[in-house]
């Protein structure tokens, strides 16, 4: 295994996940990917990604979030440029209630990530943002007007 997949594959602050792998000679990252259950297809493993697969697994396995109302890279457009959401969570009418943004575990949770998925929110309109990049989690309620942060991720039934 090369360094660089040493520095990927790192313990999270979430629980462990036993991923599918491979290796593909055709993709980045030295030719590693990651099966995502929720787009049904293989991906390139990132540090970015590495926190996604675990993170919605714990949605999934801790907090009670049906796999069938989570999406990953959701597309959306902002301003007329195309973006695309970590995971979007949906209601089970169909409508999004929550965002999920990830960063690479090395990477600080600022303000300019909250900014980020906010603008995003604009155009979604989702009641819960959360934020995660595998080491810190955080939670916000929005409620149309301000931002309201949560001790802690609520389970599904509780949304």
């Amino acid at each position: 295994m090369t360094d660089s997949i040493k520095k990927i594959l790192i313990p999270l602050n979430l629980p462990p996940i036993d991923p599918q792998l491979r290796r593909d000679e055709d993709s980045r990252r030295d030719g590693l990917e990651i099966y995502d259950s929720l787009r049904l297809r293989w991906v390139a493993l990132t540090p970015e990604e590495w926190v996604r697969q675990h993170f919605v697994s714990f949605l999934s396995e801790h907090r009670g979030f049906p796999r069938a109302l989570m999406g990953n890279e959701v597309a959306l457009s902002l301003n007329g440029t195309a973006r695309r959401c970590d995971t979007v969570v949906f209601d089970r009418s169909l409508h999004p209630m929550c965002i999920v943004e990830y960063k690479a575990p090395d990477v600080r949770i600022t303000q300019k990530v909250f900014d980020q998925i906010a603008r995003y929110n604009s155009v979604l309109q989702a009641r819960y943002l959360i934020v995660s990049n595998g080491m810190s989690h955080y939670c916000c309620r929005y409620d149309g007007n301000s931002y309201t942060f949560l001790p802690d991720i609520p389970q599904f039934a509780e949304l």
